[in-house]
């Protein structure tokens, strides 16, 4: 099976490449996939793959091989883009102004559209079910991934594991990494107005200045993470936009805050939004304002399965050579596949896709993100080896 995978891999990767070129020229922003979708449908009409429509853009398919019952495992791919104005000039780049693929979901779409390909083909010579999930939605709450379990694609049949790539721009093309339990940070986004009583900065004695209280408010939440979270449990809190105030001497009635934050951990994160609230509210009343504070609950942290991971590791090392499999470094970015992993076991692991003699080195979420190719080769024999063996 290894060296049929193999073979077929490497015949179908320049087509897989094209379908990546396509996919990268023709962006959608998240929940507008409207012509991915339409797309993903068409080449699985053409492989013979049966399917059904999940969460308005997103596609299931389903690939029965021998003694379809023993097994079911599900691979997922995201296929959503980014507001970002490409700055590559290459023959693909993207044609949708200021949308463009900057996080390797075309890489993902091509390489799960590839194993598809292979997977139907061998079906005889493989046992089990694969089911194929093609997401929405994966850069933008409430998750695309959400959206898929709430329309029911862990169901019917229920995988027993679920599995999913992501590029890794830091990994050297030719390689893969792994991670048993912790793998990414939950993310949740901040919005605090603090409010006030505006005037004339030449007399700050009468008014009420919410720049001032919102000073003491962004250090106090500093101290917030850094004295009740353990400092060998990862967790970031960053406020990323002050607004306020249009001149030199008018002092504004409010400021408007935004930020991140993130957890390892779902209990510290349910502790951390009690106290952030806390915080918040008292710091600003002792201070004379007061304060509208909205937390917008987003992705859950990416847990790996022990077992799952492990035997794909394994796998992995059998496809790729033990000497090109690592270790995936922990990261605080997020990833709606946790929501899956909540429900299912599960393994996300990486895909390097860098070449430093090339001078692919950009990184993710940059207007000059671009891969080494031959990364979509691997990736794809990976994804149709893994589903037929874990």
């Amino acid at each position: 099976m290894l060296s049929t995978i193999k073979s077929l891999t490497k015949k179908y990767a320049p087509e897989f490449i094209e379908v990546r070129h396509h996919l990268h020229a023709h962006p959608e922003l998240s929940y507008q996939e409207y012509e991915t979708s339409k797309f993903v449908q068409s080449k699985l009409k053409e492989f013979g793959i049966p399917f059904e429509i999940k969460a308005t853009t997103g596609v299931v398919g389903l690939i029965k091989g021998r003694n379809p019952e023993k097994r079911i495992i599900a691979l997922r791919a995201d296929m959503d883009a980014l507001p970002i104005k490409e700055e590559n000039e290459i023959p693909y780049k993207s044609k949708n102004e200021g949308v463009m693929h900057a996080c390797g979901h075309d890489v993902h779409t091509s390489c799960l559209l590839g194993a598809a390909k292979i997977l139907q083909e061998t079906k005889d010579e493989w046992e089990g079910t694969v089911k194929l999930i093609f997401q929405p939605g994966e850069e933008k709450n409430p998750g695309g991934a959400s959206l898929m379990i709430k329309d029911g694609v862990l169901e019917n049949p229920k995988p027993q594991a679920i599995l999913a790539l992501h590029v890794n721009t830091i990994l050297e093309v030719g390689k893969l990494s792994f991670r048993s339990g912790k793998v990414m940070a939950s993310a949740d986004e901040l919005y605090i107005t603090v409010k006030g009583k505006g005037g004339h900065a030449a007399s700050p004695h009468l008014v009420i200045d919410p720049i001032l209280i919102s000073s003491h408010l962004i250090i106090a939440l500093q101290q917030l993470i850094s004295r009740n979270n353990n400092p060998f449990n990862p967790s970031v809190l960053s406020i990323t936009a002050f607004n306020a105030g249009a001149t030199t001497n008018v002092i504004p009635n409010e400021v408007k805050l935004m930020g991140t934050f993130r957890a390892m951990d779902e209990e510290w994160r349910v502790k951390a939004h009690e106290l952030i609230r806390k915080t918040t509210t008292e710091l600003v009343q002792s201070m004379g304002g007061e304060a509208d504070i909205h937390i917008d609950v987003g992705y859950p942290c990416v847990m790996n399965n022990k077992a799952v991971n492990d035997t794909a590791r394994k796998k992995a090392e059998e496809y790729m050579g033990k000497e090109n499999v690592s270790e995936t470094e922990l990261r605080m970015g997020a990833e709606d596949f946790g929501y899956y992993a909540q429900q299912i076991p599960a393994c996300f692991y990486r895909l390097g896709t860098m070449n430093k003699a090339k001078g692919i080195t950009s990184g993710v979420h940059t207007p000059t993100f671009n891969i080494d190719e031959s990364a979509i080769e691997i990736g794809m024999g990976m994804m149709a080896w893994l589903g037929s063996q874990v």
